[in-house]
This record gives C-alpha cells, sequence and structure tokens, in this order.
C-alpha cells in the first residue's frame, strides 16, 4: 500500500533546495549592495613613500571617505589627491594647509609657514619648512582649491611644487580616516599594530 511518504519527502527535499537557492539569492543581493556602498563611500589606499612621516608610514593602508560624501575637506584633514600633471595621477597623501581665499606665505629660512598672516602650529610634522620648490609666495589659494603639504616637509613634493601646486576640489578623492594596517616604512621599522586607528 502506497501511503504516499516518497511523495511527500520529495516535496520537502524540493522545498529545501528552493529555501536554499532562495537564501543565497538574498545573500548575492545583500553582499553587493554592501559592496557598492562601499565602493562608492569609502577606498583603501596604500601609502608610498616617506612623505607623510612620521604621522603616516610607507606601506600603510588608509581607509578614506570619499570625496562622494566628504566633497569639502577642512584644513588639516589628511587627504588623498590625484593630479595628472603629476606622476600620471597616482594618488599621493598630504594634509590640507589652506583653503580658498586663504593666503600661504613660508618663512623657509626658519621653516615657519604662515596662512592669513599667522604662522601655523604644527606638532605634527616632522621637519620644518625650508624646501623651496619653485612656487613663489605669498600666494593666495584660489577658488574651489587647496594648499596641501606632506608632514616630513623636506622630502614632501607638494603644494610647493609647480608640478602639484594648488588641488582642485575635484582632484581629491577623499579624507583618510583610518589606518587599517600599519606598514613598515619600506621595511625599515617593524610592523607596529598599535598604530591602527582613526586618522586625526
Amino acid at each position: 500500500m502506497n501511503n504516499g511518504n516518497g511523495s511527500d519527502e520529495k516535496e520537502q527535499n524540493l522545498s529545501w533546495k528552493q529555501n536554499l537557492v532562495l537564501y543565497l539569492h538574498d545573500l548575492v543581493i545583500y553582499v553587493s549592495v554592501i559592496l557598492l556602498i562601499f565602493l562608492l563611500l569609502f577606498r583603501v589606499i596604500v601609502v608610498d613613500g616617506d612623505s607623510m612621516y612620521s604621522t603616516l608610514w610607507d606601506g600603510d593602508y588608509l581607509l578614506l571617505l570619499s570625496n562622494l560624501i566628504y566633497p569639502n575637506p577642512e584644513v588639516g584633514d589628511i587627504v588623498v589627491v590625484s593630479k595628472q600633471s603629476y606622476d600620471s595621477g597616482s594618488p599621493i597623501v598630504k594634509r590640507v594647509i589652506a583653503s580658498e581665499g586663504q593666503i600661504v606665505d613660508i618663512d623657509f629660512e626658519n621653516g615657519i609657514v604662515y596662512v592669513d598672516g599667522l604662522p601655523l602650529q604644527e606638532e605634527y610634522i616632522n621637519t620644518a619648512t625650508n624646501l623651496q620648490e619653485g612656487m613663489s609666495f605669498p600666494l593666495l589659494v584660489e577658488k574651489d582649491c587647496y594648499f596641501v603639504m606632506g608632514d616630513n616637509r623636506n622630502n614632501s613634493r607638494d603644494s610647493r611644487s609647480p608640478d602639484i601646486g594648488q588641488v582642485d576640489r575635484r582632484e581629491i578623492l577623499g579624507k583618510a580616516i583610518f589606518l587599517m594596517i600599519p606598514g613598515t616604512d619600506g621595511g625599515k621599522r617593524t610592523r607596529d599594530f598599535g598604530r591602527i586607528g582613526a586618522i586625526g
């Protein structure tokens, strides 16, 4: 006598497979949405070089807040810039020193940077600003532009150089907000995991 158990088991098997397919389908959609949001709102950049030492080391992995949701960097922010006039647009990491309408002047002999006539208090710099790179000062920051510099002032190509100059707002990829993986500064230092954290 056939009590229908075979048919019930077949239906249960089909139901289990269907649920699995639906689950995987939903999972793919959720992961795709999360990746899309991450790609639009955040970026990951690796520091290349010593221009931001000792704030950032060569090889540090940084999480950026995209310019799509942070379009107006503030003075003091660490940003990633892409300028076609310099190194074919390869990303470079710098600090915003002045913004549109401000006047930048540099006393290269004493290594002091002035913005709007006032000396900057720059606890973050590794060396004083003694290196001239070709730009003339005092300099008025143009509309929608920023003046950026590296923290390792005598080992940084930045807005002091005509190759980079003032940075247009559209050339800023985003603001560095978190150090994800510490670098080794080109193998010169041991990886310091205590450096992981928010970037001020």
